[in-house]
């Protein structure tokens, strides 16, 4: 190659990788405009979110497990980390009883009763900042919560004795399960558990809440089951046991046993110390592991699952019961009715009812506290018959509210009330005297209807034929 030609192509080199420099000088400097560009329009998003105040991004909440049970959360999720909110930035309308809790981006409203159902909710939390500078905003939830369900059941229909799920009309009435001998059932939260009986020999199977699915819990040996509990919320379950071959000589009369109905663990019999350890009646206290049992000897105990720490609570005929979300007991002692704080031992009578429209009987507290009770009125004849049960709420200043009026031939066997304490259940055996028992080892009635009454409004609902409303967290007594 000459010289010259040497000397052009050295030339077009230099020029090449001149331009490769200019070229990357170029892509380096738009890069950093891009970086600069999305470094500030980073920043001010930032500005404009801090600017803003926190903003929500995402709610969390299932309408349908509030209207079941306690404990239920709107978890409401912001464009910020949160400074701590009070609970009293938080308002609940209609009203209900809660409980805020803070962490990072969230704040959450847990609710500590079942909110009412087929109802439209509003959330607003107030004065909402987030951490550092910036102004405070206003967070705003609506729901709805959906028609409210139960299962109900029934003895002797032709396909043997079902249970039923059904809504609040009556009309959408679905069995769920069928046998030919069922002497009791409880709901729990995630499945229904179900006392029923094999010729002579005694079964508690556990389903899923539509039937499917069924198992057995086993049993501490052949014998009889009675007084099938379920706690407020959660899978715990109770029963008394008695063994079959029961005598004179010996054998188990009415322990206490406890289980879980999420697991195929075996029941654990709660053992008391000192006196007669036969149980007459017991409740689960809400919220807690604890429980409040009755002795045939009258001993009134707080007791936890295992019955070793029992606590004595003086003596008692009966436990009326225990509201959800309370910690308050109404029992019935010798001197009256009695209210027992089960936190601190303290107690007080039950709240005198104003211008009673009869012989007061026994009392149903409704969920929360200060929320009153259902109580039963005997209006009776001064020749000693009966004309007529009142069935009404006793507000905590003694205010009476009739809520179903039973005739005197009929018999009002139970109340309870629903977990929201929105309405009340009746169990009522109509024409008592022509109304004959059945055979079974908790006997009932052929024929029982279970009115529906809305507390607030006193308007019944509706009335279902059949018992053992899944609210009723007891059996008929």
């Amino acid at each position: 190659m000459s010289t010259d030609s040497r000397r052009a192509a050295g030339a077009g080199s230099s020029r090449r990788a001149r331009s490769r420099k200019r070229r990357g000088r170029g892509f380096a400097m738009a890069f950093a405009v891009v970086l600069v560009g999305l470094v500030v329009i980073g920043g001010l998003g930032g500005v404009v979110a801090v600017a803003q105040g926190p903003r929500v991004t995402d709610v969390q909440v299932d309408p349908a497990a509030a209207v079941a049970a306690s404990g239920s959360r709107v978890i409401l999720t912001t464009t910020q980390s949160l400074e701590t909110v009070d609970p009293s930035q938080v308002v609940v309308e209609p009203a209900a009883p809660f409980t805020v809790d803070t962490a990072g981006r969230s704040v959450g409203v847990r609710f500590t009763l079942p909110l009412r159902d087929d109802t439209d909710y509003r959330i607003t939390v107030n004065g909402v900042k987030g951490l550092g500078a910036g102004p405070s905003s206003t967070l705003t939830e609506s729901f709805r919560t959906p028609p409210l369900q139960a299962f109900l059941m029934q003895r002797g229909t032709p396909e043997g004795d079902t249970i039923f799920r059904t809504d609040l009309k009556g009309e959408a009435g679905l069995p769920v399960f069928v046998h030919p001998h069922i002497e009791d059932f409880r709901a729990t939260a995630n499945h229904l558990v179900i006392s029923v009986r094999d010729g002579e020999t005694a079964r508690v199977i556990v389903t899923d809440l539509d039937g499917k699915n069924q198992r057995d819990i086993a049993l501490p040996g052949p014998g009889f089951v009675s007084n099938l509990q379920s706690a407020d919320r959660g899978e715990r379950i109770g029963f008394t046991f008695s063994d079959a071959d029961l005598s004179a000589a010996g054998g188990r009369e009415s322990r206490l046993f406890t289980a879980s109905a999420a697991d195929d663990a075996p029941p654990t019999e709660v053992g008391l110390n000192g006196g007669d350890v036969r149980i007459a009646d017991y409740r689960f206290v809400p919220d807690t592991d604890s429980m409040l049992v009755l002795t045939f000897d009258s001993r009134l105990l707080l007791t936890d699952a295992q019955g070793g720490n029992a606590a004595p609570l003086g003596s008692a005929v009966s436990i009326d019961g225990i509201a959800r979300g309370s910690s308050v007991a109404v029992v019935e002692r010798l001197e009256g009715i009695r209210e027992i704080n089960l936190t601190d031992g303290s107690e007080q009578g039950l709240v005198e009812p104003v211008d009673p429209p009869g012989l007061a009987g026994r009392a149903t507290p409704v969920p929360g506290t200060d929320a009153g009770t259902i109580r039963s009125f005997a209006d009776i004849s001064s020749d000693g018959v009966s004309r007529s049960t009142i069935v009404a709420h006793v507000a905590t200043d003694g205010t009476v509210d009739p809520l179903v009026e039973v005739p005197g031939a009929d018999t009002v066997l139970q109340t309870c009330v629903s977990p929201s304490g929105r309405y009340a259940a009746v169990l009522v055996a109509p024409r008592a005297v022509d109304n004959p028992y059945d055979r079974y080892q908790l006997p009932l009635p052929e024929r029982l209807l279970t009115h529906l009454v809305e507390i607030d409004t006193g308007q019944e609902v509706v009335a279902l034929q059949g018992f053992d409303l899944s609210w009723c967290q007891v059996p008929p007594q």
